[in-house]
């Protein structure tokens, strides 16, 4: 027995719909201005945020010590990628660190995160510089050099307390 199944207009519509929203979306983020990117550290977090940059259309240099962290990057990623220690001077210039439009420091060691970010800013000048920081306790240091951050525990923090406000309200 032959069954031929078709979807319903409203169904396809809404497809069709989905589908133009999405190339409107890729339009619109491919006039915006592209930029240049060095993201330090190459781990889960790391390698998907330059995986997604790299598929908006931007130039992303990747640079991690452990060439094996690489395999992290998703298969969307075209940028390039160089096997190195980042708190070496010549290795941002081999990046091209004086070209960037925005400097990652997104590896799992505040110290090294603090360091690159500051060469970045005081002798590439770097416009944009954003670190990764894993103890909270650091995070006065970062701001007093004027160094933008991420902070994990305290969005995992964030996260948990909206969630607790929810059933609170949902108990009420």
């Amino acid at each position: 027995h032959n069954r031929t199944h078709s979807f319903p207009t409203r169904r396809s519509s809404d497809l069709m719909r989905n589908i133009a929203q999405n190339i409107l979306k890729r339009e619109k983020m491919s006039k915006r201005k592209s930029w240049y990117v060095i993201v330090i550290g190459s781990g889960r977090f790391g390698a998907r945020l330059a995986g997604k940059l790299s598929y908006e259309d931007h130039s992303v240099v990747v640079i991690d010590t452990n060439e094996t962290n690489f395999d992290n990057l998703p298969p969307e990623y075209t940028g390039f990628t160089i096997q190195g220690d980042a708190t070496d001077v010549e290795v941002l210039k081999l990046a091209k660190a004086h070209k960037a439009d925005l400097f990652l420091a997104l590896t799992d060691d505040d110290n090294t995160n603090f360091f690159v970010s500051q060469v970045a800013k005081d002798i590439f000048h770097v416009p944009h510089v954003i670190s990764r920081v894993y103890d909270p306790a650091n995070l006065p240091l970062f701001h007093e050099f004027k160094i933008e951050t991420i902070t994990p525990v305290l969005l995992a923090l964030s996260t948990a307390n909206k969630m607790l406000e929810k059933i609170a309200e949902e108990d009420k």
